[in-house]
């Protein structure tokens, strides 16, 4: 008997904010970008496709969005057809548990891992991006910093 494992990548933080304001830091673009991606076309709404770029480094991913409960879950399917869900979890008025999980990845065995292990660590960055931002108000440019060198000139 043969059995397949699917591999997820996961990344969970607790942010010391409302779940409303850690949600629409996610929904909204004005905000995401500034932890994550630099431009946006649209906000994440059920039913909208959506482009984010990543102007520094020349790149984009497009994305459909399939599911939002407000302050609750968050569900997206990118257009290389892995999925994103996020998870809110309200512990106490000022703090939010977010779970985010990345999975469908595709390719043999070595590729999977090594995508698993790289959206893992972009989504802690992400994650770690949003809680300077919202907690502190610090934008930490994680994003752009980790690959300096893969910066694209304009």
């Amino acid at each position: 008997m043969m059995s397949t494992l699917e591999l997820v990548a996961k990344a969970e933080m607790l942010i010391r904010k409302p779940v409303e304001e850690v949600f629409e830091a996610f929904i909204d673009p004005e905000i995401t970008t500034k932890f994550w991606f630099t431009k946006s076309s649209g906000k994440l709404e059920v039913g909208n496709q959506v482009r984010w770029d990543w102007e520094m480094y020349g790149v984009s991913a497009e994305l459909d969005v399939k599911e939002v409960e407000e302050n609750k879950r968050i569900f997206i399917r990118f257009h290389d057809n892995t999925n994103v869900e996020w998870l809110f979890i309200r512990r106490s008025e000022n703090e939010t548990f977010v779970s985010i999980t990345n999975s469908g990845f595709q390719g043999d065995r070595d590729s999977i891992v090594d995508q698993v292990i790289d959206s893992t660590g972009g989504y802690t960055m992400v994650l770690c991006g949003l809680k300077a931002l919202l907690e502190h108000g610090i934008s930490l440019n994680l994003v752009a910093d980790k690959a300096p060198d893969a910066n694209v000139v304009y």
